[in-house]
């Protein structure tokens, strides 16, 4: 009478499977958490390209009407809560002067980046038109 093999597996041979997984994960997690704060810093620079063009719109909005360009800064500050003031560059051309035309705003921002990814600081501009007289 021959002997059977068991075909229950050997010891040894569990023992090399027991640390694949953390292997993978450490191959893996380094590509994960570059993903997570790439999507991070994007969706902040999003943020602050959006309240910067809001700045702009605002700041053109209120130089087409009121013809001040003293009112017009502080609706555009105003206009981007949450931003700090003292980082604002407004540049005004077009201003209107009782002729049709139109009131353009150039706004640009300098912000600190949160991760890095993108560089150590963030330059933004936002660009606002309205015709003269509202």
């Amino acid at each position: 009478m021959k002997r059977s093999k068991s075909r229950a597996p050997r010891a040894g041979v569990e023992g090399r499977e027991r640390g694949a997984a953390a292997v993978e994960f450490g191959l893996v997690a380094p590509i994960l958490l570059l993903l997570v704060g790439g999507i991070v810093e994007f969706s902040h620079l999003y943020n602050l390209q959006i309240s910067v063009t809001q700045a702009a719109r605002e700041a053109a909005r209120t130089m087409a009407v009121e013809h001040d360009q003293g009112a017009a800064i502080a609706a555009g500050v105003a206009g981007a809560p949450g931003l700090d003031a003292a980082s604002f560059g407004f540049n005004f051309t077009g201003v209107c002067g009782g002729a049709p035309g139109n009131a353009a705003v150039t706004v640009t921002y300098t912000a600190d980046a949160l991760t890095g990814l993108f560089g150590a600081s963030l330059n933004l501009e936002g660009e606002g038109a309205m015709r003269c007289g509202g």
